[in-house]
């Protein structure tokens, strides 16, 4: 699974890649909303890259699917989505067909359970930033009238499965990823569920062959340093030294 990630000025700069490669350009100012995290957890604001109305759009989304259904916008996050049944789970099946995104990541953490405690590994693609795929549901709160622009919230899940080779080591499941040249068929419309499905799992098979994983402090265990402190800090990818 995927329960932490890192975001830093290189995922910025592949989300306004993969936006600006469609002729669109990127909301004014958002990279100022958007600091390096490198322990980005569940429940966070993250921004993502969508397609709409065949124009392509930076969107700030809750990573943590709220049901349509929900009374609130938050309760327990459903922050995964497994691939294996992501096209047949009522919650999954409308974010998939109509709602998919890429995600940011300049790595992500996966954890062993040791006797002395669970030990966190740092997982990253040594070229670059990965694309992870995401699908964004939309729920409408229902104490705003309709024109106000905050009535509809957007949260996502991070499609999830078996590991392949690399983190297969370290955990079963990892992050679906999307590679350059799937950019337009996930984002776009006119793949099916089976399509998609088989998609993330030829690009998902192409980025694991290449990762890399290594041992990082125990401190990214911590979403705070102290209370109210963020712990955010580029300290936390840096491998354990022997």
């Amino acid at each position: 699974m995927c329960g932490r990630f890192a975001m830093n000025s290189d995922t910025n700069a592949l989300l306004e890649q993969i936006v600006a490669e469609h002729g669109i350009g990127a909301v004014q100012d958002w990279q100022s909303h958007w600091p390096p995290n490198y322990n980005v957890a569940p429940t966070d604001q993250v921004p993502v890259a969508r397609e709409r109305h065949g124009q392509r759009e930076i969107e700030s989304v809750r990573w943590g699917m709220v049901p349509p259904s929900s009374k609130e916008f938050g309760g327990k996050p459903i922050f995964n989505a497994r691939v294996e049944t992501v096209g047949s789970n009522g919650m999954f099946k409308r974010p998939l067909a109509s709602g998919r995104c890429i995600v940011p990541a300049l790595g992500y953490y996966e954890w062993q359970q040791r006797d002395d405690g669970k030990q966190p590994y740092f997982i990253r693609d040594p070229n670059g930033p990965m694309a992870l795929a995401g699908i964004v549901s939309a729920w409408r709160d229902r104490s705003k009238p309709d024109d106000d622009p905050d009535a509809w919230r957007l949260s996502m899940a991070i499609v999830t499965l078996d590991a392949h080779v690399t983190p297969g080591e370290v955990h079963d499941r990892e992050p679906a990823f999307v590679t350059p040249d799937a950019y337009d068929d996930w984002l776009g419309d006119h793949l099916g569920t089976e399509e998609l499905v088989k998609l993330l799992q030829r690009t998902s098979a192409d980025v694991a062959d290449g990762l890399e994983y290594y041992e990082v402090s125990r401190a990214v265990n911590r979403v705070e340093k102290s209370k109210g402190v963020p712990n955010t800090g580029p300290e936390l990818i840096d491998p354990i030294q022997p």
